[in-house]
């Protein structure tokens, strides 16, 4: 019998059952994953870099295809004119995001979108100049912010004001953060957080957060990072002014892909909204007659600055259609469901083995997206090393932390059972 067994009996089954009745379950053939020892590992690490998916390697060789046959003319003539190669991705991103269209672009990186964006959003005044920010936030997030503060003349240490969980707890509580926006209500310019926390796995109550900052007179933006295409959005509906994210964790489009922005209507629509201009922003009506004033598109469009990726786009409109065919909703009731097995598994082990780890990752399963984060002390790298002689795949956070996401979409519930017995197994030979 396996290790462990008696600690895990009957979570294989429920897992077994569970992918048996699954309706998700024809798109993991949808992906190619890395081998291991005996075949396809246990891919857990979504939320570091997603899996390619099969159509991936055909949409790049269309595109390298359509440039050797027409050469200039692809911007218009390929199968995806490369002019407007970013357009299709408008609607799909949008029905991700919880957003209309034009409140949608996908552009540039993360951060330097976060950097474009920063530029209409963290706009201080007098006394309104401080930037909230939760502690340990992504470090590109805090360079990003400290470098406009720094912009504006500001210090950095005095003009953040930083949400720090309570003591012993590893992460933040709503009314907490809440509680202090209000207490820096006027001296607040903008609130910035990350809407699923990188290292800990925790999805802030975005509408709560969100309301808060904006009843104070602050802007609100997100970091998407870890949020787009792993939780249900409703950007638009919870009165979002920004927000900025990554393809290339949970929407697959590969390594460094395309970036993603919204913008609220209310801002998008505004053309005299200050912003860094670049010629791909400019109305397309225009853009080629050269005009010497900048007239921006409407909508988020208008941000842009550059000619499209076309080779980062076509990924991306890969990917975006395996989540239609999903749909979030169906995607995050899997993905509830996947968490909650290997979190119920994960406190078993830890029960069990009494002093031996910590879930960081908050156990009320709403407050969570596809990742549990597993604080170790000090056996995370044993554990690595274990997952992947196993053919896991998951991610270690020196010096302590292993983060295990199963990103719906193409992981079943035997991988969390798989995991499972890798951790089961690890516990038990490093008690003897």
């Amino acid at each position: 019998m396996a290790t462990g067994a008696p600690i895990l009996a009957g979570l294989r089954e429920r897992a077994e059952a569970s992918d048996r009745a699954d309706p998700l379950a024809s798109l993991r053939d949808e992906f190619l994953f890395p081998q291991g020892p005996g075949g396809d590992v246990a891919y857990l690490c979504g939320n570091s870099l997603g899996l390619q998916p099969r159509a991936t390697r055909a949409a790049l060789l269309d595109e390298l295809d359509d440039w050797q046959r027409l050469g200039v003319e692809g911007h218009f003539h390929a199968r995806n004119p490369w002019y407007s190669c970013h357009e299709p991705l408008a609607a799909p991103l949008a029905r991700l995001l919880g957003a209309s269209p034009h409140e949608v672009a996908a552009m540039g990186s993360l951060t330097s979108t976060l950097h474009a964006l920063l530029i209409s959003f963290y706009r201080p005044s007098g006394r309104r100049a401080k930037i909230a920010v939760e502690e340990a936030a992504f470090p590109s997030d805090r360079y990003a912010l400290a470098s406009h503060l720094r912009l504006h003349g500001r210090d950095p240490d005095e003009a953040l004001v930083v949400l720090r969980p309570r003591p012993g707890e590893a992460s933040l509580r709503t009314e907490d953060v809440v509680e202090t926006l209000r207490r820096h209500g006027d001296e607040l310019a903008l609130v910035m957080l990350g809407a699923v926390h990188y290292y800990t796995g925790q999805l802030h109550d975005m509408a709560t957060i969100t309301a808060a900052g904006r009843a104070l007179g602050a802007c609100v933006g997100w970091d998407l990072a870890h949020a787009a295409g792993n939780v249900e959005l409703q950007l638009h509906d919870w009165d979002v002014d920004f927000a900025v994210g990554c393809s290339y964790k949970y929407l697959n489009a590969g390594p460094g892909s395309v970036g993603i922005a919204f913008v609220h209507d209310r801002h998008a629509m505004s053309p005299d909204l200050p912003r860094l201009a670049g010629w791909w922003g400019n109305d397309p009506a225009s853009r080629f007659a050269m005009p010497e004033a900048f007239q921006p598109a409407r909508g988020a469009v208008g941000w842009q600055q550059s000619n499209a990726p076309v080779f980062a786009m076509a990924p991306l409109r890969v990917s975006l259609e395996l989540f239609d065919r999903a749909t979030m909703p169906a995607l995050r009731k899997k993905s509830l469901a996947l968490t909650d097995l290997l979190a119920e598994g994960v406190q078993r082990l830890f029960d069990e083995h009494q002093g031996v780890g910590e879930l960081l990752t908050p156990s009320d399963p709403q407050a969570r997206g596809a990742q549990l984060s597993l604080r170790l002390g000090g056996r995370a790298d044993g554990l690595a090393r274990a997952l992947q002689a196993a053919g896991v795949v998951a991610d270690l956070r020196r010096p302590d932390v292993i983060r295990v996401a199963p990103a719906p979409l193409y992981c079943r519930f035997a991988d969390v059972t798989r995991v499972l017995q890798v951790v089961a197994d690890f516990f038990a030979a490093d008690r003897r």
